[in-house]
Protein backbone atom coordinates (compact mmCIF):
# COMPACT_ATOMS: atom_id res chain seq x y z
CA UNK A 1 0.00 0.00 0.00
CA UNK A 2 1.41 3.36 -1.03
CA UNK A 3 2.00 6.11 1.50
CA UNK A 4 -0.71 8.62 2.34
CA UNK A 5 -0.20 12.16 1.03
CA UNK A 6 0.30 14.77 3.78
CA UNK A 7 -2.44 17.18 2.70
CA UNK A 8 -2.67 19.94 5.31
CA UNK A 9 -0.02 18.43 7.63
CA UNK A 10 2.58 20.99 8.72
CA UNK A 11 4.48 19.06 11.41
CA UNK A 12 7.22 16.70 10.25
CA UNK A 13 6.60 14.53 13.34
CA UNK A 14 3.03 13.74 12.25
CA UNK A 15 4.23 13.01 8.72
CA UNK A 16 7.03 10.67 9.82
CA UNK A 17 4.97 8.98 12.54
CA UNK A 18 2.11 8.52 10.10
CA UNK A 19 4.45 7.08 7.45
CA UNK A 20 3.25 9.71 4.96
CA UNK A 21 5.00 10.74 1.76
CA UNK A 22 7.69 13.30 2.58
CA UNK A 23 9.79 15.35 0.18
CA UNK A 24 13.12 15.53 1.99
CA UNK A 25 14.25 19.09 2.71
CA UNK A 26 16.60 18.28 5.59
CA UNK A 27 19.68 19.60 3.79
CA UNK A 28 18.36 22.98 4.84
CA UNK A 29 19.56 22.07 8.34
CA UNK A 30 23.11 21.52 7.07
CA UNK A 31 23.12 24.87 5.28
CA UNK A 32 21.84 26.66 8.38
CA UNK A 33 24.66 25.17 10.48
CA UNK A 34 27.28 25.98 7.83
CA UNK A 35 26.14 29.58 7.38
CA UNK A 36 26.13 30.36 11.12
CA UNK A 37 23.89 33.38 10.45
CA UNK A 38 22.35 34.88 13.57
CA UNK A 39 18.89 35.81 12.20
CA UNK A 40 17.62 34.17 9.00
CA UNK A 41 14.54 35.50 7.22
CA UNK A 42 13.03 33.31 4.49
CA UNK A 43 10.37 34.88 2.27
CA UNK A 44 8.29 32.67 0.01
CA UNK A 45 4.70 32.68 -1.27
CA UNK A 46 2.11 31.07 0.99
CA UNK A 47 1.72 27.29 0.96
CA UNK A 48 5.30 26.67 -0.19
CA UNK A 49 6.35 24.64 2.86
CA UNK A 50 7.54 27.35 5.24
CA UNK A 51 5.69 26.01 8.28
CA UNK A 52 6.71 22.41 7.57
CA UNK A 53 10.37 23.43 7.27
CA UNK A 54 10.21 25.26 10.59
CA UNK A 55 8.79 22.12 12.22
CA UNK A 56 11.67 20.16 10.69
CA UNK A 57 14.20 22.60 12.16
CA UNK A 58 12.48 22.49 15.54
CA UNK A 59 12.31 18.68 15.72
CA UNK A 60 15.98 18.39 14.77
CA UNK A 61 17.49 20.96 17.11
CA UNK A 62 15.11 20.99 20.08
CA UNK A 63 16.11 19.81 23.51
CA UNK A 64 12.52 18.79 24.10
CA UNK A 65 11.10 17.69 27.44
CA UNK A 66 7.89 15.76 28.06
CA UNK A 67 5.27 16.57 30.72
CA UNK A 68 7.39 14.82 33.37
CA UNK A 69 10.52 16.77 32.46
CA UNK A 70 12.23 13.86 30.69
CA UNK A 71 14.11 14.39 27.40
CA UNK A 72 12.25 13.45 24.21
CA UNK A 73 14.36 11.61 21.63
CA UNK A 74 13.44 12.76 18.11
CA UNK A 75 16.46 11.31 16.34
CA UNK A 76 14.42 8.51 14.77
CA UNK A 77 12.60 11.02 12.54
CA UNK A 78 15.78 11.82 10.64
CA UNK A 79 17.42 8.38 10.41
CA UNK A 80 16.38 7.78 6.80
CA UNK A 81 16.61 11.41 5.65
CA UNK A 82 19.49 13.18 3.90
CA UNK A 83 20.84 14.99 6.95
CA UNK A 84 21.63 11.61 8.58
CA UNK A 85 24.46 11.02 6.06
CA UNK A 86 26.13 14.40 6.61
CA UNK A 87 28.40 13.33 9.44
CA UNK A 88 28.92 13.85 13.15
CA UNK A 89 29.51 17.60 12.88
CA UNK A 90 25.83 18.05 12.04
CA UNK A 91 24.30 15.16 13.96
CA UNK A 92 26.00 16.35 17.16
CA UNK A 93 23.76 19.43 17.02
CA UNK A 94 20.64 17.30 17.22
CA UNK A 95 18.48 17.78 20.32
CA UNK A 96 20.85 20.31 21.85
CA UNK A 97 18.90 23.59 22.08
CA UNK A 98 15.82 24.94 23.83
CA UNK A 99 13.49 26.34 21.18
CA UNK A 100 10.87 29.06 21.14
CA UNK A 101 8.40 28.25 18.39
CA UNK A 102 5.91 31.03 17.61
CA UNK A 103 3.35 31.26 14.80
CA UNK A 104 1.78 34.64 14.02
CA UNK A 105 -0.70 33.36 11.44
CA UNK A 106 -3.64 33.52 13.88
CA UNK A 107 -3.66 37.34 13.92
CA UNK A 108 -6.14 37.69 11.03
CA UNK A 109 -8.68 39.67 13.01
CA UNK A 110 -10.97 42.62 12.20
CA UNK A 111 -9.55 45.04 14.80
CA UNK A 112 -6.32 45.66 16.66
CA UNK A 113 -7.48 44.46 20.09
CA UNK A 114 -8.56 41.07 18.74
CA UNK A 115 -5.36 40.68 16.71
CA UNK A 116 -3.22 41.72 19.69
CA UNK A 117 -4.95 39.22 21.98
CA UNK A 118 -4.44 36.44 19.44
CA UNK A 119 -0.71 37.21 19.37
CA UNK A 120 -0.39 37.39 23.14
CA UNK A 121 -2.34 34.15 23.37
CA UNK A 122 0.27 32.47 21.14
CA UNK A 123 3.05 33.84 23.35
CA UNK A 124 1.24 32.57 26.46
CA UNK A 125 0.93 29.08 24.92
CA UNK A 126 4.67 28.97 24.31
CA UNK A 127 5.28 29.95 27.93
CA UNK A 128 2.97 27.13 29.03
CA UNK A 129 4.94 24.68 26.85
CA UNK A 130 8.04 25.62 28.84
CA UNK A 131 6.44 25.99 32.29
CA UNK A 132 8.95 23.48 33.70
CA UNK A 133 11.40 26.38 34.15
CA UNK A 134 9.31 27.49 37.15
CA UNK A 135 10.75 24.52 39.03
CA UNK A 136 14.30 25.91 39.11
CA UNK A 137 15.54 27.73 42.17
CA UNK A 138 17.82 30.00 40.14
CA UNK A 139 14.82 31.98 38.91
CA UNK A 140 13.93 34.80 41.32
CA UNK A 141 10.39 34.97 42.69
CA UNK A 142 9.54 38.17 40.83
CA UNK A 143 10.78 36.52 37.62
CA UNK A 144 8.60 33.51 38.31
CA UNK A 145 5.61 35.77 38.90
CA UNK A 146 6.25 37.59 35.64
CA UNK A 147 6.44 34.22 33.88
CA UNK A 148 3.13 33.13 35.46
CA UNK A 149 1.40 36.39 34.52
CA UNK A 150 2.42 36.08 30.89
CA UNK A 151 1.40 32.41 30.84
CA UNK A 152 -1.98 33.25 32.40
CA UNK A 153 -2.57 36.07 29.88
CA UNK A 154 -2.38 38.64 32.69
CA UNK A 155 0.85 40.30 31.58
CA UNK A 156 1.23 43.96 30.70
CA UNK A 157 1.74 45.20 27.15
CA UNK A 158 5.44 45.60 27.97
CA UNK A 159 5.55 42.00 29.21
CA UNK A 160 4.30 40.72 25.86
CA UNK A 161 6.36 43.13 23.75
CA UNK A 162 9.49 41.75 25.46
CA UNK A 163 8.05 38.27 26.02
CA UNK A 164 10.34 36.35 23.66
CA UNK A 165 13.47 37.90 25.14
CA UNK A 166 12.37 37.06 28.72
CA UNK A 167 11.44 33.50 27.79
CA UNK A 168 14.87 33.13 26.13
CA UNK A 169 16.53 34.30 29.35
CA UNK A 170 14.55 31.78 31.42
CA UNK A 171 15.27 28.88 29.06
CA UNK A 172 18.98 29.62 28.89
CA UNK A 173 19.12 29.78 32.67
CA UNK A 174 17.39 26.39 32.96
CA UNK A 175 19.23 24.49 30.20
CA UNK A 176 22.52 26.38 30.28
CA UNK A 177 22.14 26.61 26.50
CA UNK A 178 21.33 29.56 24.30
CA UNK A 179 17.98 29.51 22.53
CA UNK A 180 16.82 29.05 18.94
CA UNK A 181 13.82 31.22 18.05
CA UNK A 182 11.48 30.17 15.23
CA UNK A 183 8.83 32.66 14.06
CA UNK A 184 6.38 31.57 11.37
CA UNK A 185 4.36 33.89 9.08
CA UNK A 186 5.74 37.01 10.72
CA UNK A 187 4.07 39.34 8.21
CA UNK A 188 0.51 37.96 8.50
CA UNK A 189 -0.41 40.40 11.33
CA UNK A 190 0.93 43.27 9.22
CA UNK A 191 -0.91 42.31 6.04
CA UNK A 192 -4.14 41.83 7.98
CA UNK A 193 -3.66 45.14 9.82
CA UNK A 194 -3.07 46.97 6.56
CA UNK A 195 -6.28 45.76 4.96
CA UNK A 196 -8.25 46.12 8.23
CA UNK A 197 -7.06 49.66 8.93
CA UNK A 198 -4.80 49.45 12.01
CA UNK A 199 -1.37 49.01 10.41
CA UNK A 200 0.52 51.60 12.49
CA UNK A 201 -0.53 50.11 15.85
CA UNK A 202 0.35 46.57 14.80
CA UNK A 203 3.73 47.49 13.37
CA UNK A 204 4.66 49.22 16.65
CA UNK A 205 3.99 46.01 18.60
CA UNK A 206 5.74 43.69 16.14
CA UNK A 207 8.76 46.01 16.01
CA UNK A 208 9.07 45.96 19.81
CA UNK A 209 8.64 42.18 19.95
CA UNK A 210 11.32 41.58 17.31
CA UNK A 211 13.79 44.16 18.55
CA UNK A 212 13.92 42.66 22.03
CA UNK A 213 13.97 39.06 20.77
CA UNK A 214 16.41 39.41 17.88
CA UNK A 215 18.56 42.49 18.47
CA UNK A 216 19.17 42.86 22.20
CA UNK A 217 18.76 39.21 23.18
CA UNK A 218 21.94 37.85 24.76
CA UNK A 219 20.36 34.40 25.08
CA UNK A 220 19.85 33.94 21.32
CA UNK A 221 21.77 31.19 19.47
CA UNK A 222 20.10 31.90 16.14
CA UNK A 223 16.64 32.63 14.73
CA UNK A 224 14.69 31.53 11.67
CA UNK A 225 11.78 33.67 10.52
CA UNK A 226 9.40 32.99 7.63
CA UNK A 227 6.91 35.12 5.76
CA UNK A 228 5.71 36.10 2.30
CA UNK A 229 7.33 39.54 2.15
CA UNK A 230 10.55 41.18 3.20
CA UNK A 231 9.25 44.08 5.26
CA UNK A 232 11.75 46.95 5.23
CA UNK A 233 14.31 47.21 7.98
CA UNK A 234 13.14 50.73 8.77
CA UNK A 235 9.61 49.62 9.57
CA UNK A 236 10.17 46.45 11.59
CA UNK A 237 13.81 45.28 11.71
CA UNK A 238 15.22 48.58 12.98
CA UNK A 239 18.96 48.37 13.56
CA UNK A 240 19.05 44.61 13.10
CA UNK A 241 22.47 44.30 11.47
CA UNK A 242 22.66 40.53 12.02
CA UNK A 243 19.76 39.81 9.63
CA UNK A 244 20.27 37.57 6.57
CA UNK A 245 17.36 37.75 4.13
CA UNK A 246 16.76 34.89 1.68
CA UNK A 247 14.06 35.96 -0.74
CA UNK A 248 13.01 34.32 -4.01
CA UNK A 249 15.77 36.28 -5.74
CA UNK A 250 18.60 34.66 -3.72
CA UNK A 251 20.27 31.41 -4.86
CA UNK A 252 20.76 30.08 -1.30
CA UNK A 253 18.05 27.68 -0.13
CA UNK A 254 16.36 28.05 -3.55
CA UNK A 255 15.24 24.41 -3.68
CA UNK A 256 14.30 24.15 0.01
CA UNK A 257 10.79 25.60 -0.44
CA UNK A 258 8.45 24.13 -3.03
CA UNK A 259 9.18 21.08 -5.18
CA UNK A 260 11.83 20.80 -7.86
CA UNK A 261 11.02 19.14 -11.19
CA UNK A 262 12.90 15.99 -10.10
CA UNK A 263 10.94 15.84 -6.83
CA UNK A 264 7.65 16.14 -8.72
CA UNK A 265 8.64 13.41 -11.19
CA UNK A 266 9.73 11.14 -8.34
CA UNK A 267 6.36 11.59 -6.62
CA UNK A 268 4.45 10.87 -9.84
CA UNK A 269 6.47 7.71 -10.46
CA UNK A 270 5.81 6.56 -6.89
CA UNK A 271 2.05 6.93 -7.34
CA UNK A 272 1.97 5.66 -10.94
CA UNK A 273 0.99 9.00 -12.43
CA UNK A 274 3.94 9.63 -14.73
CA UNK A 275 1.63 10.49 -17.63
CA UNK A 276 0.31 13.50 -15.69
CA UNK A 277 3.60 15.40 -15.68
CA UNK A 278 2.95 17.72 -18.64
CA UNK A 279 -0.46 18.68 -17.28
CA UNK A 280 1.05 19.39 -13.86
CA UNK A 281 3.81 21.46 -15.46
CA UNK A 282 1.27 23.66 -17.28
CA UNK A 283 -0.78 24.26 -14.18
CA UNK A 284 1.61 24.38 -11.23
CA UNK A 285 5.16 24.98 -12.51
CA UNK A 286 6.57 28.33 -13.51
CA UNK A 287 8.21 29.68 -10.37
CA UNK A 288 11.87 30.64 -10.39
CA UNK A 289 13.55 30.87 -6.98
CA UNK A 290 17.12 31.98 -7.47
CA UNK A 291 17.78 30.07 -10.67
CA UNK A 292 15.83 26.96 -9.65
CA UNK A 293 12.64 25.88 -11.36
CA UNK A 294 10.08 25.33 -8.60
CA UNK A 295 6.57 23.85 -8.49
CA UNK A 296 3.79 24.84 -6.10
CA UNK A 297 3.83 22.02 -3.47
CA UNK A 298 0.34 22.60 -2.08
CA UNK A 299 -1.24 22.26 -5.51
CA UNK A 300 0.91 19.28 -6.49
CA UNK A 301 -0.07 17.29 -3.39
CA UNK A 302 -3.76 18.09 -3.81
CA UNK A 303 -3.67 17.29 -7.52
CA UNK A 304 -2.01 13.91 -6.92
CA UNK A 305 -4.49 13.05 -4.17
CA UNK A 306 -7.45 13.69 -6.47
CA UNK A 307 -5.81 11.94 -9.43
CA UNK A 308 -5.33 8.78 -7.38
CA UNK A 309 -9.11 8.57 -7.04
CA UNK A 310 -10.04 9.90 -10.49
CA UNK A 311 -7.33 9.83 -13.13
CA UNK A 312 -9.53 11.91 -15.46
CA UNK A 313 -10.10 14.72 -12.95
CA UNK A 314 -9.32 18.18 -14.26
CA UNK A 315 -6.59 20.32 -12.63
CA UNK A 316 -7.96 22.90 -10.23
CA UNK A 317 -6.65 26.13 -8.71
CA UNK A 318 -5.98 24.62 -5.29
CA UNK A 319 -3.57 27.37 -4.21
CA UNK A 320 -5.97 30.19 -5.06
CA UNK A 321 -8.57 28.76 -2.69
CA UNK A 322 -6.30 29.19 0.35
CA UNK A 323 -6.52 32.99 0.50
CA UNK A 324 -8.72 35.93 -0.37
CA UNK A 325 -6.26 37.04 -3.08
CA UNK A 326 -7.01 40.60 -1.95
CA UNK A 327 -3.95 42.01 -3.69
CA UNK A 328 -5.22 40.88 -7.11
CA UNK A 329 -8.55 42.51 -6.33
CA UNK A 330 -6.75 45.75 -5.46
CA UNK A 331 -4.72 45.65 -8.67
CA UNK A 332 -7.71 45.08 -10.93
CA UNK A 333 -10.15 47.47 -9.27
CA UNK A 334 -7.60 50.28 -9.17
CA UNK A 335 -6.10 49.70 -12.62
CA UNK A 336 -5.69 52.64 -14.97
CA UNK A 337 -5.64 52.17 -18.75
CA UNK A 338 -1.90 51.37 -18.87
CA UNK A 339 -2.20 48.79 -16.08
CA UNK A 340 -5.22 47.17 -17.75
CA UNK A 341 -3.20 46.78 -20.93
CA UNK A 342 -0.32 45.22 -18.98
CA UNK A 343 -2.67 42.74 -17.28
CA UNK A 344 -4.21 41.80 -20.64
CA UNK A 345 -0.78 41.28 -22.16
CA UNK A 346 0.31 38.94 -19.36
CA UNK A 347 -2.91 36.92 -19.43
CA UNK A 348 -2.27 36.36 -23.13
CA UNK A 349 1.24 35.09 -22.25
CA UNK A 350 3.13 38.36 -22.54
CA UNK A 351 5.55 40.00 -20.10
CA UNK A 352 6.08 43.27 -18.28
CA UNK A 353 9.34 44.86 -17.17
CA UNK A 354 9.46 46.61 -13.79
CA UNK A 355 12.11 47.84 -11.34
CA UNK A 356 12.34 45.54 -8.34
CA UNK A 357 12.96 46.52 -4.72
CA UNK A 358 12.73 44.00 -1.93
CA UNK A 359 12.11 46.33 1.01
CA UNK A 360 8.34 46.71 1.17
CA UNK A 361 5.93 48.30 3.60
CA UNK A 362 2.25 47.58 3.28
CA UNK A 363 1.29 51.22 3.73
CA UNK A 364 3.45 52.14 0.70
CA UNK A 365 1.88 49.67 -1.72
CA UNK A 366 -0.18 52.36 -3.42
CA UNK A 367 2.51 55.03 -3.50
CA UNK A 368 3.40 53.81 -6.96
CA UNK A 369 2.20 51.14 -9.34
CA UNK A 370 5.71 49.62 -9.23
CA UNK A 371 5.23 48.84 -5.52
CA UNK A 372 2.12 46.85 -6.33
CA UNK A 373 3.91 44.87 -9.05
CA UNK A 374 6.69 44.11 -6.54
CA UNK A 375 4.11 42.89 -4.05
CA UNK A 376 2.60 40.57 -6.67
CA UNK A 377 6.02 39.18 -7.56
CA UNK A 378 7.13 38.36 -4.03
CA UNK A 379 3.79 36.81 -3.09
CA UNK A 380 3.75 34.40 -6.04
CA UNK A 381 1.35 36.04 -8.49
CA UNK A 382 4.14 36.83 -10.97
CA UNK A 383 7.37 35.06 -11.86
CA UNK A 384 10.75 36.25 -13.06
CA UNK A 385 11.65 35.58 -16.69
CA UNK A 386 14.94 37.49 -16.71
CA UNK A 387 16.63 40.39 -14.98
CA UNK A 388 18.97 43.21 -15.91
CA UNK A 389 20.76 46.12 -14.24
CA UNK A 390 19.99 49.68 -15.22
CA UNK A 391 20.01 53.13 -13.61
CA UNK A 392 21.30 51.67 -10.33
CA UNK A 393 18.22 49.43 -10.11
CA UNK A 394 17.45 45.84 -10.98
CA UNK A 395 14.71 45.40 -13.57
CA UNK A 396 12.77 42.16 -13.79
CA UNK A 397 10.90 40.90 -16.80
CA UNK A 398 7.87 39.15 -15.28
CA UNK A 399 4.87 37.14 -16.36
CA UNK A 400 2.08 35.04 -14.85
CA UNK A 401 3.62 31.73 -13.68
CA UNK A 402 1.08 29.15 -14.81
CA UNK A 403 -2.55 28.29 -15.57
CA UNK A 404 -3.47 28.17 -11.90
CA UNK A 405 -2.45 31.77 -11.26
CA UNK A 406 -3.90 32.90 -14.59
CA UNK A 407 -7.26 31.55 -13.43
CA UNK A 408 -7.07 33.79 -10.34
CA UNK A 409 -6.64 36.88 -12.50
CA UNK A 410 -9.49 35.78 -14.78
CA UNK A 411 -11.89 35.08 -11.90
CA UNK A 412 -11.24 38.45 -10.32
CA UNK A 413 -11.60 40.23 -13.67
CA UNK A 414 -15.00 38.59 -14.16
CA UNK A 415 -16.11 39.60 -10.64
CA UNK A 416 -14.85 43.14 -11.23
CA UNK A 417 -16.63 43.35 -14.59
CA UNK A 418 -19.92 42.11 -13.10
CA UNK A 419 -19.62 44.67 -10.29
CA UNK A 420 -18.76 47.39 -12.79
CA UNK A 421 -21.80 46.60 -14.93
CA UNK A 422 -24.09 46.71 -11.90
CA UNK A 423 -22.83 50.22 -11.13
CA UNK A 424 -23.01 51.43 -14.74
CA UNK A 425 -25.74 53.63 -16.18
CA UNK A 426 -26.99 51.53 -19.10
CA UNK A 427 -29.95 53.76 -19.97
CA UNK A 428 -28.04 55.64 -22.73
CA UNK A 429 -27.16 52.31 -24.41
CA UNK A 430 -30.74 51.04 -24.36
CA UNK A 431 -32.04 54.43 -25.56
CA UNK A 432 -29.61 54.37 -28.47
CA UNK A 433 -30.68 50.82 -29.41
CA UNK A 434 -34.35 51.81 -29.25
CA UNK A 435 -33.73 54.98 -31.31
CA UNK A 436 -31.68 53.25 -34.04
CA UNK A 437 -28.68 55.45 -33.18
CA UNK A 438 -25.90 53.22 -34.46
CA UNK A 439 -23.12 55.77 -33.92
CA UNK A 440 -23.98 56.21 -30.23
CA UNK A 441 -24.32 52.43 -29.73
CA UNK A 442 -20.86 51.92 -31.22
CA UNK A 443 -19.33 54.73 -29.17
CA UNK A 444 -20.84 53.47 -25.90
CA UNK A 445 -19.74 49.87 -26.49
CA UNK A 446 -16.24 51.04 -27.48
CA UNK A 447 -16.06 53.09 -24.27
CA UNK A 448 -17.08 50.06 -22.19
CA UNK A 449 -14.45 47.89 -23.89
CA UNK A 450 -11.75 50.50 -23.36
CA UNK A 451 -12.61 50.54 -19.67
CA UNK A 452 -12.50 46.75 -19.20
CA UNK A 453 -9.81 44.10 -18.93
CA UNK A 454 -10.09 41.32 -21.48
CA UNK A 455 -8.50 37.90 -21.12
CA UNK A 456 -9.53 36.22 -24.34
CA UNK A 457 -7.87 36.62 -27.72
CA UNK A 458 -10.68 38.94 -28.86
CA UNK A 459 -12.65 36.04 -30.31
CA UNK A 460 -16.39 36.16 -30.87
CA UNK A 461 -17.09 34.34 -27.59
CA UNK A 462 -15.44 37.18 -25.67
CA UNK A 463 -17.55 39.89 -27.32
CA UNK A 464 -20.66 37.75 -27.05
CA UNK A 465 -20.23 37.35 -23.27
CA UNK A 466 -19.36 41.03 -22.89
CA UNK A 467 -22.50 42.22 -24.71
CA UNK A 468 -24.86 39.70 -23.09
CA UNK A 469 -23.56 40.76 -19.66
CA UNK A 470 -24.31 44.41 -20.39
CA UNK A 471 -27.76 43.85 -21.82
CA UNK A 472 -28.91 41.46 -19.09
CA UNK A 473 -27.79 43.91 -16.40
CA UNK A 474 -30.23 46.51 -17.74
CA UNK A 475 -33.21 44.43 -16.60
CA UNK A 476 -35.58 46.04 -19.10
CA UNK A 477 -35.55 43.33 -21.76
CA UNK A 478 -35.44 39.58 -21.87
CA UNK A 479 -32.07 38.64 -23.35
CA UNK A 480 -31.77 35.31 -25.16
CA UNK A 481 -28.35 34.10 -26.23
CA UNK A 482 -27.58 31.70 -29.12
CA UNK A 483 -31.22 30.71 -29.48
CA UNK A 484 -32.46 28.44 -32.28
CA UNK A 485 -34.41 30.68 -34.66
CA UNK A 486 -35.31 30.29 -38.33
CA UNK A 487 -32.81 28.10 -40.14
CA UNK A 488 -29.80 29.10 -38.05
CA UNK A 489 -28.65 30.29 -34.63
CA UNK A 490 -28.69 34.01 -33.90
CA UNK A 491 -26.20 35.53 -31.45
CA UNK A 492 -28.42 37.68 -29.23
CA UNK A 493 -32.14 38.47 -29.09
CA UNK A 494 -33.57 41.25 -26.92
CA UNK A 495 -37.32 41.41 -26.46
CA UNK A 496 -39.96 42.87 -24.22
CA UNK A 497 -41.93 40.43 -22.05
CA UNK A 498 -45.07 41.34 -24.04
CA UNK A 499 -45.25 40.46 -27.75
CA UNK A 500 -46.92 43.85 -28.24
CA UNK A 501 -43.57 45.44 -27.51
CA UNK A 502 -40.33 45.28 -29.46
CA UNK A 503 -37.65 42.76 -30.29
CA UNK A 504 -34.06 43.22 -31.46
CA UNK A 505 -31.80 40.80 -33.28
CA UNK A 506 -28.07 41.41 -32.72
CA UNK A 507 -25.62 39.49 -34.88
CA UNK A 508 -21.92 39.79 -33.98
CA UNK A 509 -18.82 39.59 -36.14
CA UNK A 510 -15.12 40.01 -35.41
CA UNK A 511 -12.88 41.77 -37.93
CA UNK A 512 -9.20 41.06 -38.53
CA UNK A 513 -8.52 44.75 -39.26
CA UNK A 514 -10.06 48.10 -38.40
CA UNK A 515 -10.75 48.83 -42.08
CA UNK A 516 -12.81 45.66 -42.50
CA UNK A 517 -15.29 46.44 -39.71
CA UNK A 518 -17.99 47.88 -41.99
CA UNK A 519 -17.87 44.78 -44.16
CA UNK A 520 -18.30 42.74 -40.98
CA UNK A 521 -21.48 44.63 -40.11
CA UNK A 522 -22.84 44.03 -43.62
CA UNK A 523 -22.04 40.34 -43.36
CA UNK A 524 -23.91 40.12 -40.04
CA UNK A 525 -27.02 41.81 -41.47
CA UNK A 526 -26.96 39.57 -44.52
CA UNK A 527 -26.76 36.51 -42.27
CA UNK A 528 -29.84 37.66 -40.28
CA UNK A 529 -31.80 37.91 -43.51
CA UNK A 530 -30.43 34.80 -45.18
CA UNK A 531 -30.97 32.56 -42.13
CA UNK A 532 -34.41 34.10 -41.49
CA UNK A 533 -33.69 34.81 -37.82
CA UNK A 534 -36.94 36.80 -37.52
CA UNK A 535 -39.10 33.69 -38.06
CA UNK A 536 -39.20 32.56 -34.46
CA UNK A 537 -39.99 36.03 -33.12
CA UNK A 538 -42.82 36.49 -35.63
CA UNK A 539 -44.19 33.07 -34.71
CA UNK A 540 -44.31 34.25 -31.08
CA UNK A 541 -46.31 37.32 -32.17
CA UNK A 542 -43.71 40.10 -32.32
CA UNK A 543 -44.20 42.51 -35.21
CA UNK A 544 -41.74 45.29 -34.29
CA UNK A 545 -38.36 43.67 -34.93
CA UNK A 546 -35.11 45.60 -35.40
CA UNK A 547 -31.90 44.11 -36.75
CA UNK A 548 -28.36 45.18 -35.92
CA UNK A 549 -25.08 44.04 -37.39
CA UNK A 550 -22.30 44.62 -34.84
CA UNK A 551 -18.62 44.22 -35.66
CA UNK A 552 -15.69 44.33 -33.21
CA UNK A 553 -12.00 44.84 -33.74
CA UNK A 554 -10.05 44.58 -30.52
CA UNK A 555 -11.67 47.31 -28.39
CA UNK A 556 -13.38 49.11 -31.26
CA UNK A 557 -17.06 48.61 -32.14
CA UNK A 558 -19.06 49.53 -35.25
CA UNK A 559 -22.84 49.12 -35.55
CA UNK A 560 -25.13 49.13 -38.58
CA UNK A 561 -28.93 48.91 -38.70
CA UNK A 562 -30.66 46.51 -41.14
Amino acid sequence: MKKQLPVGHEDIKRIIDGDMYYVDKTMMIKTLIDSAASVNLFTRPRRFGKTLNLSMIRRFFELELDASGNPVDNRYMFESLKIASCGERYLSEQGQYPIINLSLKSAKQPDYEMAYHCLTDEIAKEYRRHDYVLQMEALAEDEKQRFRDIMARKGTRVDYATGLEFLSYCLEKYHDKRVIILIDEYDVPLENAYFAGFYDRMIDFIRSLFESALKTNGSLEFAVITGCLRISRESIFTGLNNLEIYSVTRPEYADMFGFTADEVKEMLVYYGLEDKYEEIKEWYDGYLFGNKEIYNPWSIINYVKVALTDRDAFPRPYWSNTSSNAIIKELIEGADMATRQEIESMIEGGTIEKPIHEDITYDAIHESRDSLWNFLYFTGYLKKVKEKMGDDMIYLTMTIPNKEIRSIYRNHILKWFDKKIQNSNLIPLLTAIENDDCEVIGDLLTGQLMDTISFFDYGENYYHGFLVGLLKASGKYLVVSNRESGTGRTDIIMKTPSVRGRAFILELKVSKTFRMMEAGCDEALLQIEKENYEAGLRAEGYSKIDRYGICFYRKECLVKKG
